[in-house]
């Protein structure tokens, strides 16, 4: 059965509707649906953060991410698979990525959604920016993997694999 509504677009600068994102994941083959919300915490790295700010190539993350959505579909045969980032300034407790996934069983609905959001974090062309409380800034470095991997080209997702 294929889905009859209408598919967000990948990024948006404005607030993420996660009641209609989540109304809109429900399909009648799913016995599971996973909601991934990555949200704006007040801290980082001992500093207190104000907002946040992300920026994209918009061409490049929309067709990635794209293409991360129909891998994760046909790897996990997923009836419904979405992502959405913000760009733009993000506020502490708002949310700046969901990704939802289902599928028939848990267990690929849950390895899906984090293959997604872990390939969107470390893949897509989406910088940050931390503004933090006492007035500094610094754009941070989505991708540290190396430093666990020891190797600039593989990502923690992919290091155990």
């Amino acid at each position: 059965m294929e889905d009859n509504f209408a598919r967000p677009t990948a990024l948006s600068g404005e607030p993420i509707d996660m009641p209609g994102l989540l109304s809109g994941a429900h399909h009648p083959g799913a016995g599971a649906v996973v909601l991934f919300s990555g949200e704006v915490r007040d801290n980082n790295l001992g500093r207190e953060v104000a907002y946040l700010e992300y920026e994209a190539y918009e061409p490049l993350a929309v067709s990635l991410i794209a293409e991360i959505l129909a891998t994760a579909k046909q790897r996990w045969s997923l009836h419904t698979a979405i992502a959405q980032h913000r760009t733009g300034r993000v506020d502490i407790g708002d949310t700046a990525v969901v990704v939802i996934t289902a599928s028939a069983h848990r267990g690929e609905a849950y390895a899906a959604n984090k293959y997604i959001v872990d390939r969107i974090k470390h893949e897509a062309p989406i910088w940050k920016c931390e503004h933090y409380a006492d007035g500094a800034h610094q754009w941070g470095n989505n991708c540290n993997c190396h430093a666990v991997t020891g190797d600039i080209s593989k990502h923690i997702y992919e290091h155990n694999q």
